[in-house]
């Protein structure tokens, strides 16, 4: 990996770089690049093979949610995407891949809109702290 200065880099030469054409603020269609054909396959393949899988993953639900936002295969390239830049970091920085689960999504988003509405909450000048129910 010692090529590669980051993950960019690395993604950009497989192909797996994400498309970025705006102008005046428009955004255009986002192609991506050609890159190297066979890793960008077989991140590909992966990641649509990947996503099938039963269990319940982080990168499976995360491809569930692009897919229905985004289509099949834009979402199968941005979790190749993915799965390139984690796999830099483990041969980078000797460290290992740990799989959130299915629901790590679902727990960001919950306190991420928590998190919102307070900041929005507090805007208007209310005082308040919020308490989840005991379950």
């Amino acid at each position: 990996m010692g090529a590669f200065a980051s993950a960019a880099p690395l993604a950009s030469w497989a192909g797996l770089g994400p498309g970025n054409n705006e102008s005046a603020g428009k955004r255009r269609y986002g192609k991506s690049r050609k890159g190297n054909v066979f890793p960008k396959t077989a991140l590909i393949t992966a990641a649509i093979i990947g996503s099938r899988r039963g269990g319940g993953s982080d990168l499976g639900e995360k491809y569930r949610r692009l897919t229905a936002r985004r289509g099949t295969l834009r979402a199968a390239l941005a979790i190749a995407h993915t799965i390139l830049v984690s796999i830099w970091h483990m041969l980078s920085d000797g460290t290992f891949d740990q799989d959130l689960g299915a629901a790590y999504l679902d727990r960001l988003d919950r306190t991420r809109t928590a998190r919102k509405l307070v900041g929005r909450l507090a805007a208007m000048g209310f005082d308040g702290h919020l308490q989840e129910k005991p379950a």
